[in-house]
């Protein structure tokens, strides 16, 4: 599945539109497309904050839209630079509920020229769906995402 979606990642950022909406696109595609991504989005750091901003994302609306280094998982991406997945939010002791349906989560880092800029979050309805292959997946998105930045 992921290999028949890397093509059209990479006309949705190719295209002529504005980055919100290639993202934006993006996003939609993968909740769409991937049965377990019940939750898609972009968070970047603010500025020269320590905190994480709300960027594009599809799924339902939440008020996590500034997430301060450290806390919750994204969070502890930004500062640990490290996939984050998570097959059960119940055990984490560190989470921020977006929604009580979410069951588990992925993080991956997001690079441009060895900074961590922001990451891709989702967010699933599944206990435990995410595999290496979601990882490897995320990064391939991120690099192209990058690309662009």
């Amino acid at each position: 599945m992921f290999t028949t979606l890397k093509p059209q990642i990479i006309s949705i950022l190719g295209s002529k539109k504005d980055l919100d909406s290639k993202l934006q696109e993006l996003c939609d595609l993968l909740k769409k497309k991937v049965d377990h991504y019940d939750w898609v989005g972009f968070y970047f750091k603010n500025g020269q904050k320590e905190e994480l901003k709300l960027g594009p994302y599809a799924g339902a609306p939440t008020d996590h839209t500034i997430i301060p280094f450290g806390k919750g998982i994204c969070g502890q991406v930004a500062v640990s630079n490290q996939n984050f997945v998570v097959p059960d939010v119940k055990a984490q002791d560190n989470y921020i509920a977006c929604s009580i349906t979410v069951k588990s989560e992925i993080v991956v880092p997001l690079f441009v020229n060895g900074e961590n800029i922001g990451q891709i979050d989702i967010d699933s309805n599944t206990l435990d769906p995410f595999t290496e292959e979601d990882e490897r997946f995320l990064e391939f998105v991120n690099g192209e995402v990058a690309k662009i930045l």
